[in-house]
């Protein structure tokens, strides 16, 4: 009978030959799932003994992993900024340098009281109710152009008990899209992996998320340019444009900005120091 122990070795040796990266931690978050434990309580059950569902489960869930779906869209959820999100194909996996753009904007706006927020790509949600549930005052309104994200996004800010956000269908890049409202901050971040970069992301990547949510077909600036132009339009004066960037694109991004007329620009690495989140003030 194969237990705990022997699953996981199993697992993680299948994983290294098929040169997954994290294997035994692969390993080790698929079957927590499975067994609805924490990751860590796997350790005090090694010699528990899984059921003939259960291997049939596992296998099942290897098998999908072993094809380099990722272990986010097996399970269906993932942790981002101490909350848990549902994640699906339709909608791009948060990832954890995100988390410095949500709290960038939070640090510097929590004490600022009633501040109305426009996120720019819903995806699952993760930065509109992140910053939902922690600028209490904020009103948030999100847009996307998919309507399998906003489905996402919606069943996570019910999930979570946000209240503050309105998700709406919407394309920034239509000249067809225009707000009613202004706004005192803005927030994208945009598809900035360029066309010619595109083929030599992982094959997690590739294969499985959602390629819009990636990349501009172009050159990987085309949202930040777009996203400027229509911040400088609908910001109030002194208003905030915040954007998560792609690794060197941070001149580039710097130059739209002032191009712009936003001032007061500043960047903030991430902890591989590189240049991750870039934000100005319209002037």
């Amino acid at each position: 009978m194969l237990t705990v122990l022997n699953a996981l070795k199993l697992a993680t040796e299948y994983f290294e030959k098929k040169e997954i990266p994290s294997a035994r931690i692969n390993a080790e978050l698929l079957l927590s799932h499975l067994l609805k434990c924490k990751r860590l309580d796997l350790y005090l059950r090694f010699e528990q003994p899984l059921s003939e569902n259960e291997v049939d489960e596992f296998r099942s869930m290897i098998a999908r992993r072993g094809k380099y779906e990722p272990v986010q869209y097996i399970i269906g959820n993932t942790d981002f900024y101490g909350l848990n999100f549902l994640v699906n194909p339709s909608v791009l996996i948060p990832r954890p340098e995100t988390e410095i753009l949500v709290e960038t904007i939070i640090n510097n706006h929590k004490f600022d009281g009633p501040i109305k927020i426009l996120d720019i790509g819903s995806g699952s949600g993760n930065i509109a109710v992140s910053l939902a549930k922690n600028l209490s005052d904020g009103d948030l309104l999100s847009i996307d152009i998919s309507e399998e994200a906003l489905k996402t996004a919606e069943s996570n800010a019910g999930r979570l008990n946000v209240n503050n956000v309105k998700f709406i269908k919407a394309d920034i890049l239509s000249n067809g899209f225009a707000a009613d409202s202004h706004f005192d901050l803005i927030v994208s971040n945009p598809p900035y992996i360029s066309d010619s970069e595109y083929g030599s992301l992982q094959k997690e990547i590739i294969l499985y998320e959602p390629k819009n949510a990636l990349s501009d077909n172009m050159d990987g600036l085309n949202f930040y340019r777009r996203i400027s132009s229509f911040a400088d339009e609908k910001l109030n004066p002194g208003g905030y444009l915040y954007f998560e960037i792609g690794l060197g694109q941070s001149d580039s991004v710097k130059s739209i900005l002032e191009n712009n007329g936003f001032g007061e620009i500043k960047i903030i690495q991430d902890y591989q120091r590189i240049d991750r989140v870039i934000y100005g003030v319209k002037k």
